[in-house]
């Protein structure tokens, strides 16, 4: 890994941010607490050293050129990191709050996580939680990389490397169907009747435990699922359910979130999956995980 930082071009893309969004040299020099001269000689030298033209001045004022429009987005997104790496090691060096850091699928978000961190929030009042949208997949790499504290995801079993799971809920297997289908009349749908179906699955890319059990219990009941789309979240298998574009296995529990032309039927067959399972890395020590882990156990 490289080591060696170009802290110019940090200082340099900094001043960039300020102008881009001023559109004006004098506002950016103020809001920089500088004079305009450096300011302009600085950005110079940065669209020397890049080989690009950053703005284009003319009498009616600065404008991003199209080279600097496209590199505005990633230097916005590096500054947004910056911020929030000072904000974790001011809280850090101050030792008055911890900092928890929370990777989730979407449907954790709505129902498992909230709960968490309220608790968290009334027992540790300091206490900073990020919380990022990730898929299943994300889940492993970024808790052994330390990029995440907790995960909730929909893993099962061992997954080795020191990552622990911990089913959270399971959820009776059910079927998103238009609600002008056939058997959306139907209390129960049996799974075989779903052989001839085009069906909407969560990507084996994103969540390979999930989409690989949903196959497996299909080719179970004699059929090969029939997938149409590969999706990325079970919120999203509903929105596609709703544009008509086929069926789809889901967690019960996902008619709370289902539109008005979408019905979830329970299955006949009385199949459960995990719906939420935390994880984290038991070969990195955070006191909070510990709190955590210990809070959801009671829950249980």
């Amino acid at each position: 890994m490289n080591t060696s930082i170009d802290f110019r071009l940090i200082r340099q893309l900094w001043l960039f941010l300020a102008v881009a969004e001023e559109q004006h040299f004098g506002r950016a020099a103020a809001r920089l607490n500088m004079s305009q001269p450096p300011l302009t000689e600085q950005i110079k030298v940065l669209e020397q050293s890049l080989k690009l033209q950053l703005f284009e001045r003319s009498r009616r004022g600065t404008q991003l050129s199209p080279a600097g429009a496209a590199i505005l987005p990633a230097v916005q997104q590096f500054a947004s990191q910056v911020e929030r790496l000072q904000l974790v090691i001011r809280e850090v060096a101050s030792g008055q709050s911890g900092v928890l850091h929370i990777g989730a699928v979407t449907s954790a978000m709505l129902e498992t996580v909230p709960p968490l961190l309220d608790s968290l929030r009334q027992a540790y009042p300091h206490l900073t939680v990020f919380i990022k949208e990730i898929d299943s997949v994300e889940a492993i790499p970024a808790l052994k990389s330390g990029e995440l504290d907790l995960a909730f995801v929909r893993l099962d079993g061992d997954v080795g490397s020191g990552i622990m799971t911990m089913p959270l809920s399971e959820d009776r297997l059910a079927v998103a169907l238009p609600k002008d289908h056939s058997l959306a009349a139907l209390s129960r749908v049996s799974l075989r009747s779903l052989a001839n179906e085009e069906l909407v699955m969560s990507s084996r890319e994103r969540s390979p435990v999930y989409f690989d059990l949903l196959t497996s219990v299909c080719r179970a009941h004699g059929f090969a699922p029939r997938v149409l789309h590969e999706v990325r979240t079970i919120t999203s298998q509903i929105a596609y359910v709703g544009c008509g574009q086929g069926v789809a296995l889901v967690p019960s529990s996902m008619r709370k979130v289902a539109p008005e032309n979408v019905v979830v039927r329970p299955l006949k067959e009385r199949i459960m999956v995990v719906a939420a399972a935390l994880a984290w890395n038991s070969n990195r020590y955070h006191p909070m995980v510990d709190v955590a882990v210990s809070w959801l156990k009671k829950k249980k």
